[in-house]
């Protein structure tokens, strides 16, 4: 039993970095403080998605991509955030919802369609039950295409937003 508590264990650390990320973050953070002066805020909605791009956009705070120590968090309640990100094509049972959230965010408010649904519908474009793209309810600023968009388009789609704004 002592023998195992004083030898080497067989695993060792191994340290993976994105070194494209971690560039692309640190531009994000300098841009972020120019602007906000602060964290960037962002209230995830989905309003009628597969769960595809909600995957992705939680890959960003998990220890791999760690978003934000690049002052970008992820709130609950729209009333604190700066940023909306919908995916999923806009149902008609959740227009009057997408609508309310929007209003409830306080100004400025930018909005970001997340994946090929947000974006003009995707597969679900023309159906019964949906209106189409975020951009049919709400104004949008950024449209981030893919089914899903990796992590790091949203960086990029973050970064441009943060360069529009400027």
């Amino acid at each position: 039993m002592f023998s195992h508590l004083f030898t080497k264990t067989v695993t060792e650390d191994i340290i993976v970095r994105d070194e494209e990320f971690d560039r692309l973050g640190l531009e994000l953070k300098v841009q972020i403080s120019t602007f906000f002066g602060r964290s960037l805020a962002i209230r995830e909605l989905d309003s009628g998605s597969d769960n595809a791009a909600e995957i992705e956009m939680v890959n960003l705070t998990t220890p791999h991509y760690d978003i934000e120590r690049f002052g970008v968090t992820f709130v609950a309640s729209p009333r604190h955030a700066d940023i909306l990100a919908v995916t999923g094509a806009v149902t008609h049972n959740m227009e009057i919802a997408v609508k309310k959230t929007w209003d409830a965010m306080p100004s400025p408010k930018f909005v970001i369609a997340v994946g090929d649904d947000a974006c003009n519908g995707g597969i679900f474009q023309n159906t019964y039950a949906v209106n189409g793209g975020v951009d049919k309810v709400i104004p949008v600023d950024v449209r981030i295409p893919g089914n899903p968009p990796a992590p790091r388009d949203i960086l990029i789609a973050l970064l441009a937003l943060m360069r529009e704004i400027k």
